[in-house]
Formats: structure tokens, C-alpha cells, sequence
């Protein structure tokens, strides 16, 4: 039996159209545009619009990505929709999106936050590997907007909504995945949780007045964590892919803050250029994130057929994933460009 490969072959995004400035911030909490660029690289964000749902958004962008691999949604054997902002606590995201595009497979919702959509594409990848699929589509996205507390100006500027899906088939051609590392500490599950709502606290007028039911951060917390967890971690799956840091030709890190960026990539003695960031423009979309900035780096012609690429991305949990990916893309490049022309 041969080996198979998981290799990338469909991707695309989608943003909502309404754009949340810092200026726009300024009127709503103390703040400033200087405080927020200086402290997270942020210059705006995406904010869902009244026709916008995570199965409408998720759907937009897995549309682009089947476009891309030249696939219907009757050739996918299995979705995976990472998110922790679901239409609705039941039924999971992941049927949401399979009944909308019309797919004709199994499907379910993976909930690990920021992290998200690397826990999703290492389990696409084995489950390729493993010979019991063959397509496999994940998305990874959020309307984090929708468990934000506008009053709270130390969580308020950092999130954006958004989208973003790719597909994952079988080949026989090395690519897709070569190592990865999944990791949790429960122990500081507390530094960036949301405390009402749930079963253990549930929804009530005291939720509510205590503005429990949104995103509650320990800001330093969680920058220590991430900084230190982001490049040992690149540095952990570089190693085991058999691969040096020169050998990666671009690193795609989680788009949380751009300080935390910038420290990891000092720890790894790498130049900044090496790093594809794209923040300014959306904030932290959460389980987007990562998958957002793939695909722009993709179309930004950041990414060329046969280059080795490594992403990483951390959350609530707290969570971590991280891998090195093998892309071959250069035709499907051309593919996703025309698929964009005859969208506009």
C-alpha cells in the first residue's frame, strides 16, 4: 500500500464588510490609536454585519476553497469546522456547513479556540493518512465580536470576525504535513476564559449584570504564554520535521499580537521578514486567524510551489498547535486568481 500525503490543494476567506477602526474605538472606550498600534500592531478589524453568520461565513470561504481545488461539495468526505462561536450550541457548526453547501458526508465542530485550525488540519491529516478519507475540508471561523465586552478596552480592540477553509486531499507526492505538535496546560485554563453562560455558570440576569458571559483575559498572562509557547514550539516541529530554520521559507504564526510576533521571532534569532503578518488589517479572528493569513500570503505570492512553511498558533485552553507544511501550489495559485476575477 502506498504512503499518502495530505497536501493542500483548496483555500479561501471570507471577511465581513463592516470595518471597525481604532478611531471608531476611540469613541467607544478610553483608548487611543497610538495605545492600541504600539501595544498589539492593530489598525482595524472586520465586524459582522446583520447578514452575516458563522455558517453563511464559513460556507463563503469553503466555496472559494473547493473553487480553488476544482471540487464540488459532493467530492468532500469529511468537514471540520473549528470554532468556538457556533450558530448555536446544538447542532454543531459542522452540520450547519455541510447542510448549506450541500455536502454528503460526515462533519463536526472542533472547539480549541485560537488554536483551532491547526488541531483541525492535523487531524485532516491523519485521517488521510490513515487511508479513511480521502477530501477533507476545515474551516476555521469566528464571530468573536459576539462574546466581547465593548466597555472592556483591555479586550475590545484585540478581536475581528472572520473566516477562512481549505481542503485537504490525498496524494501520493510527499506534501501536506510533515510534523506537528499539539499542546494544553489546563493548569491556566483561567487566563483567558469566558466564566458565564456555560453549564457550570448558565445564563441569568446575574451573568449578564456582571458581564460574565464575555471574553475574560490576564493580558500578561497570556503574552508570557504565548511568546515563550509559540517559538519553542516552532522550534520543537522544525526539529522533527527533520528541518533547520533556514529550510522554511516563510512562518505563519498566529495573528494575536504583533509584539508577541516580534518576540518570538528574536527568541528564534530570525529576522522579522520571515514572518507573515497581517493584523493590522483584521486583529486576532481567533480560529481564522491562521488559515486568513495562509491564504493571503498565498495570494500575495509569499508562497510558492514546493516551499516548506511552518505555522503556529495558541488560545484558550491554554492551548497551542503548531506545524511544518509542505505546499505545492503554484498551479493552484493561478487557480485561486482566476476563481477571484470571476467572483468580481
Amino acid at each position: 500500500m502506498n504512503q499518502k500525503y495530505a497536501q493542500l490543494t483548496g483555500w479561501g476567506y471570507y471577511v465581513p464588510e463592516k470595518v471597525l477602526t481604532n478611531a471608531d474605538l476611540e469613541k467607544m472606550v478610553d483608548t487611543s490609536d497610538e495605545w492600541i498600534l504600539q501595544r498589539t500592531g492593530i489598525k482595524e478589524r472586520r465586524l459582522r454585519t446583520e447578514h452575516d453568520t458563522n455558517t453563511s461565513m464559513s460556507v463563503a470561504a469553503a466555496q472559494k476553497a473547493l473553487d480553488v481545488a476544482g471540487l464540488t461539495p459532493k467530492d468532500l468526505d469529511f468537514i471540520i469546522c473549528c470554532t468556538t462561536t457556533p450558530d448555536y450550541l446544538l447542532p454543531a457548526a459542522g452540520s450547519l456547513v455541510q447542510g448549506a453547501l450541500g455536502a454528503e458526508c460526515g462533519a463536526m465542530q472542533l472547539s480549541t479556540a485560537c488554536s483551532g485550525w491547526v488541531y483541525g488540519a492535523v487531524m485532516a491529516d491523519s485521517l488521510i493518512r490513515s487511508g479513511m478519507y480521502d477530501t477533507i475540508l476545515v474551516v476555521g471561523a469566528e464571530i468573536i465580536s459576539h462574546g466581547i465586552d465593548y466597555t472592556d478596552r483591555t479586550t475590545c480592540v484585540l478581536f475581528g470576525d472572520a473566516a477562512a477553509a481549505t481542503i485537504f486531499q490525498a496524494s501520493d507526492k510527499p506534501s501536506g504535513i510533515m510534523a506537528s505538535e499539539l499542546g494544553s496546560d489546563g493548569a491556566k485554563a483561567k487566563s483567558l476564559w469566558v466564566p458565564g453562560g456555560g453549564t457550570t455558570k448558565p445564563i441569568s440576569q446575574q451573568v449578564v449584570d456582571e458581564r460574565s458571559h464575555y471574553i475574560m483575559m490576564d493580558g500578561q498572562e497570556v503574552f508570557k504564554f504565548a511568546a515563550r509557547v509559540v517559538g519553542e514550539s516552532l522550534q520543537r516541529v522544525v526539529k522533527k520535521a527533520g528541518l533547520t530554520m533556514d529550510d522554511i521559507d516563510l512562518f505563519i504564526p498566529h495573528q494575536a499580537n504583533a509584539r508577541i510576533i516580534e518576540s518570538a521571532a528574536r527568541m528564534m534569532g530570525l529576522p522579522l521578514e520571515k514572518f507573515f503578518i497581517n493584523i493590522h488589517k483584521y486583529g486576532n479572528t481567533s480560529a481564522a486567524s491562521v488559515p486568513l493569513a495562509l491564504v493571503e500570503a498565498i495570494e500575495e505570492g509569499r508562497i510558492q510551489d514546493g516551499d516548506t512553511i511552518a505555522v503556529a498558533a495558541f488560545g484558550g485552553g491554554l492551548s497551542w498547535g503548531s506545524a511544518v507544511i509542505q505546499m505545492g501550489v503554484k498551479e493552484k495559485t493561478a487557480m485561486y486568481q482566476m476563481a477571484a476575477a470571476s467572483a468580481d
